[in-house]
């Protein structure tokens, strides 16, 4: 169950690393060499290799003619969900746009001594690929946070593969996300194969040039496998929370955050930082009898025993430094002054502040990303964004004056590199400018 480890006791950080470390195992390279062939399967054979890589890892029988979804199909998903739903997906779709609408980079140009143009000029991506896990589970929110970026960037052509049930048919709450993020194209394949289809194109799915979203382990190796071939977001790893907590904290909130968190999968990651031995004590035994009813124990409870942890600090400075250590997916302070607190937190995907900011505030609605860096990846990555699916162009002008006042630079730096064209191609130009002329 739920562990104690008192930070001064020692052990805290090398807890903290098996578990960052969670993904990190043998089984990896066995799953990498069976997602290589995948890719090169369907590489060669296209929509056969998809259509036969469906019926054996996910029992479904298609045609290559129903992997598009239909209109119909589309148009239907309304009637199967509640108007509650619907209204709910809009109010989740206009705050995250907004959000992200404050996060589209602007080209500039500048203009220095001697007519010396630079700057940059940002455009987006032609074609993106979002990728929505599914089959028996369904994830509104991931269509959502992957589509309305794209949209905001201005990618003109979007994407979006999501696995289907063993009778061919996609969650109505997805397609109802996708139609509000304005995503019409969509394709009922999943896994690594699907990964391979947008990186390479076949007969059916168009090849893309970002490739988004989270998945399961072959997912993610097909995305780390294909990348160079085409942009991806991240290689994602299990989810993960890390609250930092003193004894202002309720602990019921603790513990419900705690199992949000570990409900998702066996390996996602639960950590409690508290100031409070008070509060850790509470803490445990919340986690255990919020358990007792939950309709997802066994997947709970497993995360909790295996990568559950309560780390009791001497004060909210050492609490810092192991979430730094650590660097969160997840990031909540539950604490007095949660906005002193995070003056010291150098790393996390997503920092919520307050008792009344649980992560599930972030999952759905609040505006930024939920698609964030895991394992330890916030140290230097950050999350998903129009940034994703935009790219920029150095813009620069020089003018004969300016040319020839930095002649002589580039040519002794090229010179120094042994590049004699690099060099004759200033020397032509001075030789040929007005200004040399007189």
């Amino acid at each position: 169950m739920l562990r104690i480890v008192n930070h001064w006791s020692g052990g805290a950080e090398a807890e903290l690393q098996r578990i960052c470390d969670r993904t990190h195992d043998s089984s990896s390279a066995n799953a990498e060499a069976t997602v290589q062939k995948i890719i090169q399967e369907v590489q060669r054979r296209g929509d056969a290799a998809l259509l036969d890589y469906s019926q054996e890892f996910d029992g479904v029988t298609l045609t290559a003619d129903k992997l598009r979804v239909s209109e119909a199909e589309l148009a239907s998903a309304y009637e199967k969900v509640p108007k509650e739903f619907v209204d709910a997906v809009q109010v989740a779709h206009a705050n995250i746009q907004s959000f992200h609408e404050q996060r589209v980079p602007k080209s500039w140009v500048k203009f220095g001594d001697d007519d010396v143009v630079l700057g940059k000029r940002y455009t987006a991506v032609d074609v993106a690929g979002l990728y929505v896990p599914g089959g028996k589970a369904s994830y509104p929110s991931t269509v959502l946070m992957n589509a309305v970026p794209a949209t905001v960037a201005g990618v003109e052509r979007r994407v979006m593969v999501t696995p289907p049930s063993r009778d061919g048919s996609l969650n109505p709450a997805v397609l109802v996300a996708a139609q509000v993020a304005g995503i019409s194209e969509i394709y009922r394949v999943g896994g690594a194969q699907a990964i391979a289809a947008l990186a390479y194109g076949t007969e059916t799915i168009p090849p893309v040039n970002v490739i988004t979203g989270p998945g399961n382990i072959y997912v993610t190796l097909a995305k780390k496998i294909v990348y160079g071939r085409v942009g991806i977001d991240s290689l994602a790893g299990p989810s993960e929370v890390l609250i930092i907590a003193d004894e202002s904290a309720n602990p019921a909130h603790v513990a419900v955050d705690m199992l949000a968190q570990a409900e998702h999968d066996t390996r996602a990651a639960a950590i409690l930082i508290t100031t409070s031995e008070a509060l850790a004590q509470a803490v445990v035994e919340e986690v255990v009898a919020q358990l007792e009813q939950h309709p997802r124990r066994e997947i709970t409870e497993k995360a909790i025993a295996n990568y559950g942890l309560i780390i009791v600090a001497r004060d909210l400075d050492d609490a810092v430094a192991l979430s730094n250590q650590f660097a969160p997916e997840h990031l909540e302070l539950e604490v007095d002054d949660p906005w002193a607190l995070m003056e010291g937190i150098r790393h996390a995907g997503a920092i919520f502040l307050g008792s009344s900011t649980p992560e599930a505030v972030g999952d759905y609605l609040a505006g930024p990303n939920h698609t964030l860096p895991t394992s330890g990846a916030a140290r230097y990555a950050s999350a998903l964004g129009v940034e994703t699916f935009m790219k920029h162009s150095s813009i620069i002008q020089y003018s004969p004056k300016a040319l020839e006042k930095m002649a002589g630079s580039i040519d002794t730096l090229a010179t120094a590199e042994g590049l004699f064209s690099h060099a004759e191609s200033v020397r032509l130009r001075q030789q040929r400018s007005p200004e040399s002329e007189n």
